[in-house]
């Protein structure tokens, strides 16, 4: 118990850290690169490793993340995309690379209909 505390406590500071130094991304909508780069981010600061050793096609589980750490980037990705996620989805993209695609290309399929939405009667 203590020790997911723990890990609950990182993982939060983790998430302020990243957006204290990444401010003023206000629109829901995210680039590719963007995403890789606070998953990346993310990722080297929850493991205490540099950036530059996170290769991007490399799977997650690779990297030693256990559920409750998979658990914690999931919601605190979440947060910062202002979108709900399904809690199997780095199950279904294993890698930075393809979950920050997917993830890219639902935020361009959300925003377009937020768009439509907007100019509806």
């Amino acid at each position: 118990m203590q020790i997911h505390n723990e890990k609950a406590k990182h993982t939060s500071k983790v998430l302020q850290n990243y957006n204290a130094n990444h401010k003023g991304y206000i629109t829901q909508s995210r680039t590719v690169v963007e995403i890789q780069n606070w998953l990346v981010s993310y990722l080297a600061e929850l493991l205490f490793i540099k950036t530059d050793e996170i290769d991007i096609t490399i799977p997650f589980d690779r990297y030693g993340l256990d559920s409750a750490s998979v658990i914690g980037l999931t919601g605190d990705l979440e947060r910062w995309l202002t979108i709900e996620l399904e809690p199997t989805l780095i199950y279904d993209y294993p890698c930075v690379e393809a979950l920050a695609r997917h993830l890219a290309e639902q935020l361009k399929v959300e925003d377009s209909n937020n768009s439509q939405n907007d100019y509806s009667i």
